[in-house]
């Protein structure tokens, strides 16, 4: 069965730059449904699926609009109640796994493998949708693997991790799994949506669209947030701020400030509502006979749901600050752009003149020992070396080029 993009189900709008990924799931769709209406489907539907990408692809984001249309009665509307409940992380039928610190245990999937073993309930499908596969522990990837291997019927595993590198995914998890790569979706493809779906003006969203550097979500963020822009303005003053040692270690020690305020102001909401329903369902406030012995008791939970809140503040922070080092990676980019003379758009518009200005002074051996250097603290970071220590050596090595 053929799909054409253009006439495939109106959910898969929002998956911008991505015809290939979106004809492979249309195919599914629909072999599903004649799955569900008894009839003889062609293979184009499986149990378990692999999406795969760059950071801002929209791996997590394919997974949910496919989630959505296997649940929607008409293969993906985009309007009914089951499209909705799904893509607001509602649906009875619709299990998510969202990695709030820096991994997901085996007690977490064992219970959600679990759970996705039952009937579908109200839906057509028992989905389960693991977001940042990657993050699996050992065990909590045996686990999935044998829910894989013997899939219940009408159930449905949605993972999303990078690549397929076994770095990512486990050899066997990859070899039971139908893989959806996602490219980086084009700046202009970006920007289409940013006006279509925001109302974004042209310049705004062609802004917001080169300067995420093909990242969907923070092109809306950038074109949205002014605390985002200034944000992202600081780091790009931070090659005109190494003027020495101290410098250096002043601006790494601001850079690991900023993505330490920003994290925690991303979590602050969700820890006091967290906390807060914790102490309600604890019987916080209350006065009878049992509430001092209920709030003695409640102690260890009180410590259990801090000690899950500091993982995923510190999961906040590295992301922020990986953002961080994306934007300045994009100008030293930028910098070799000017070097060489290549005919390409620079990723930060609006510091071209200084990274033109940059290329008269450095030599381009200098400016790619800065960007290697750039790129050696993000994987630093990722190995789970102190930011703090990665975050200074990239700045002294910036400094002397």
């Amino acid at each position: 069965m053929s799909v054409d993009v253009s006439t495939a189900p109106p959910i898969f709008a929002e998956l911008v730059g991505q015809d290939d990924a979106v004809a492979t799931l249309s195919r599914a769709v629909a072999s599903a449904a004649a799955i569900v209406r008894g009839d003889v489907a062609e293979a184009g539907m499986t149990h378990a699926w692999l999406f795969t990408g760059p950071p801002g692809s929209g791996r997590s984001v394919a997974a949910r609009i496919f989630a959505a249309a296997l649940q929607c009665p008409d293969g993906g509307c985009g309007e009914c109640a089951a499209c909705h409940t799904t893509l607001g992380g509602t649906h009875a039928d619709v299990r998510f796994v969202v990695p709030e610190g820096l991994s997901i245990a085996v007690g977490e999937m064992r219970a959600l493998v679990l759970r996705a073993a039952s009937s579908p309930t109200q839906g057509r499908w028992q989905v389960l949708l693991v977001e940042d596969a990657d993050r699996l522990t050992e065990a909590a990837g045996n686990a999935l693997l044998k829910a894989i291997e013997e899939p219940p019927p009408r159930t449905v595993f949605l993972l999303c991790t990078p690549s397929t590198h076994p770095d990512d995914i486990s050899v066997t998890i990859r070899s039971r799994c139908r893989v959806v790569a996602l490219r980086q979706p084009p700046a202009d493809a970006i920007a289409a949506l940013l006006r279509r779906r925001d109302g974004l003006d042209e310049q705004t969203a062609a802004w917001a669209a080169a300067a995420a550097q093909g990242h969907v979500g923070r092109a809306r963020r950038l074109a949205g947030d002014p605390q985002a822009r200034a944000r992202r303005e600081a780091v790009l003053a931070v090659p005109r701020r190494l003027t020495g040692i101290g410098a250096a270690f002043d601006a790494a020690a601001a850079l690991i400030e900023a993505a330490e305020a920003e994290a925690a102001a991303s979590v602050a909401e969700t820890d006091a509502k967290e906390r807060s329903a914790l102490e309600t369902a604890l019987g916080a406030g209350g006065t009878g006979k049992g509430a001092a012995g209920a709030a003695r008791g409640s102690a260890g939970q009180l410590k259990d749901l801090e000690r899950r809140q500091k993982s995923r503040a510190t999961r906040a922070q590295r992301d922020a600050l990986d953002r961080a080092l994306v934007d300045l990676a994009g100008f030293y980019r930028d910098v070799l752009v000017h070097t060489f003379a290549a005919r390409v758009e620079p990723v930060h518009g609006d510091t071209d003149e200084l990274a033109a200005a940059a290329a008269q002074k450095w030599a381009p051996e200098s400016t790619l020992r800065r960007l290697e250097s750039v790129l050696e603290c993000r994987v630093a970071i990722e190995a789970n070396v102190k930011p703090r220590i990665a975050v200074e050596a990239m700045m002294l090595a910036l400094w002397r080029g």
